[in-house]
């Protein structure tokens, strides 16, 4: 299916929705699904993403690839990610900076690096692994994080681009977590993104967060539970505005699931930004 003729917006293809796209087929630019959740090929959600494929766009995002880690490449994972990627055919493939597992134990969370060199160099010799082994490129995205690393010495941004220019790889630009970790870390928002070239930035996420109360101070927290927020969609509206209009973008909501309706409503949000954008573009072009 050819992109370049779709809507840029798309939402996550989450399990209380699926009958629902099947069936009533929302105006939606694409689907982003979690690869680990479609590894199954004789699974419902196989069959039911065969369905979809045929009508949406599906982006591939993966938890599960542990890049960090200084344990090897679990190369069944990645073998049925090759499978899932083969059939499926995304337009997208993407994954973390973080890690998840260490001597085999794996965790239900997306861990922080340590920014050093050599870390760095060990998340690109798995990136490349990868994109080897799939022979696609893929997307890395920046995490939200609640701790830092006292011997990091490379800024996260600075980190994110060496990565990139290290393995060619594309980057998933999660605004949000630009948001939550500008608070939590004590950094300026602007001075983040305007490290990233943005010519390299294949995907956009937008969601939402919670603030949290603690002894220690406040904190928040990437949910992803929540409408996106309106520092957020300000964000938005700045990259759209300085970079172009065709970045596709996904709004992402994994707990405390809305009705479909509300996706479908943060999904015109995102849009209308667009729209508005390059109505204003035209004009200027024009005068």
């Amino acid at each position: 299916m050819d992109f370049s003729s779709q809507q840029p917006i798309g939402v996550g293809l989450r399990s209380p929705h699926i009958a629902e796209i099947i069936t009533s087929q929302p105006p939606l630019g694409w689907l982003e699904i979690h690869s680990e959740n479609y590894f199954n090929p004789h699974s419902l959600a196989r069959q039911q993403l065969r369905q979809l494929q045929s009508r949406y766009p599906i982006s591939c995002h993966g938890i599960g690839l542990s890049l960090g880690s200084a344990d090897p490449l679990n190369i069944e994972h990645l073998q049925q990610l090759k499978q899932l990627v083969t059939e499926t055919d995304p337009f997208l493939i993407s994954d973390h900076l973080s890690w998840s597992s260490i001597d085999g134990h794996y965790f239900n969370d997306l861990l922080p690096l340590p920014y050093t060199e050599e870390a760095l160099n060990n998340f690109c010799d798995k990136v490349i692994q990868v994109q080897d082994v799939l022979q696609r490129q893929m997307l890395i995205e920046n995490p939200s994080s609640y701790l830092q690393f006292q011997h990091s010495t490379i800024p996260e941004w600075e980190f994110l681009m060496a990565v990139q220019q290290r393995t060619n790889c594309g980057l998933l630009l999660d605004l949000n977590n630009i948001h939550v970790s500008s608070f939590n870390h004590g950094f300026d928002c602007q001075t983040y993104l305007a490290a990233i070239d943005p010519t390299v930035v294949q995907e956009i996420h937008l969601a939402g967060f919670i603030r949290k109360h603690l002894p220690q101070g406040e904190i928040w927290i990437d949910t992803h539970s929540q409408p996106v927020s309106d520092e957020v969609w300000y964000l938005y509206q700045q990259w759209i505005h300085c970079h172009g209009r065709h970045t596709p973008t996904l709004i992402e909501w994994d707990a405390d699931i809305p009705p479909l309706a509300i996706l479908l409503a943060e999904a015109n949000k995102a849009q209308a930004i667009i729209d508005k954008e390059f109505a204003n573009a035209t004009i200027s072009n024009h005068a």
